[in-house]
């Protein structure tokens, strides 16, 4: 029988962990993503059970969840092994930043912490809103945010949101409407007639070589890569749509146009019961 608020969760994603963490409610988790690292503790506390897109189902049918938390329609054959096998899922589809303050809210209510999710939300929206009305000089740099390299992908909804937040002009902003990986795929060209300011680069998971980026034909003019504004920021601080995004994510973003910037503290303490 299904147990509410349930006790045994399973995280196939990394931002519902954090947000477990973060809520005081990470006893509950019995299981998570290899790709889990926040908090740091997070990968001695708790047994990996999958990667992205794949998963040991034995291993999480061992755990004997009540509850499995999922994202999008890249885990549903996940997902589906899982439902056969009579586990309880719940599936996740956030893509910007209004959906991972709904994810955060939702996450909270199923596990009987509205209040302190509420919580949780209502300060990241707080921190947006501050760094969003901060002041700085004009115009705004034009940004380009590759989360692949070949082919080339631009950013997701929530990335292109964060840049703008952090006082950026995203240089291929329609294409934040685009859910899938596949209809952001760019040719070189297009980046080059958009001659961003900057470069953010997050290679899913992959260290980013900023060379490729100047060696490719025609980007030498570009002036993010004549002045030598390339900027990696980590995966799992912005490919995450979660905490970690609206937090040290967005600090990288603001760091990386507007260095002599510090960033603002983060509303990332745990909410105590």
């Amino acid at each position: 029988m299904r147990q509410f608020p349930p006790r045994r969760i399973v995280c196939l994603t990394e931002e519902t962990v954090e947000t477990l963490y973060l809520l005081g409610e990470q006893d509950r988790i019995v299981g998570v993503s290899g790709y889990a690292v926040r908090p740091p503790g997070v990968r001695r506390e708790k047994p990996r059970v999958s990667a992205f897109i794949s998963a040991d189902i034995p291993k999480i049918l061992a755990l004997q969840p009540d509850l499995v938390l999922a994202f999008s329609d890249l885990q549903a054959g996940i997902v589906a092994d899982l439902v056969r096998a009579g586990v309880a899922i719940h599936v996740f589809n956030q893509r910007d930043i209004a959906g991972i303050l709904a994810m955060i809210r939702t996450l909270g209510a199923m596990v009987d912490a509205s209040e302190r999710a509420d919580q949780l939300a209502t300060g990241f929206e707080q921190r947006l809103a501050h760094i969003a009305s901060t002041p700085r000089p004009q115009p705004k740099p034009k940004v380009y945010f590759e989360e692949w390299d070949d082919p080339l992908i631009s950013g997701i909804g929530w990335v292109s949101e964060l840049i703008e937040i952090a006082g950026g002009e995203d240089v291929l902003p329609k294409l934040r409407f685009q859910q899938a990986a596949k209809d952001r795929i760019i040719a070189p060209d297009v980046v080059r007639a958009a001659a961003p300011d900057v470069i953010l680069a997050s290679w899913c998971g992959k260290k980013v070589v900023p060379d490729r980026i100047r060696q490719r034909p025609g980007w030498s003019d570009i002036p993010a890569v004549r002045d030598n504004r390339i900027v990696e920021i980590k995966s799992p601080l912005i490919l995450q749509p979660g905490p970690a995004a609206l937090t040290d994510g967005l600090d990288e973003i603001v760091k990386a146009l507007w260095v002599e910037d510090s960033p603002t503290p983060s509303p990332r303490r745990t909410i105590r019961r």
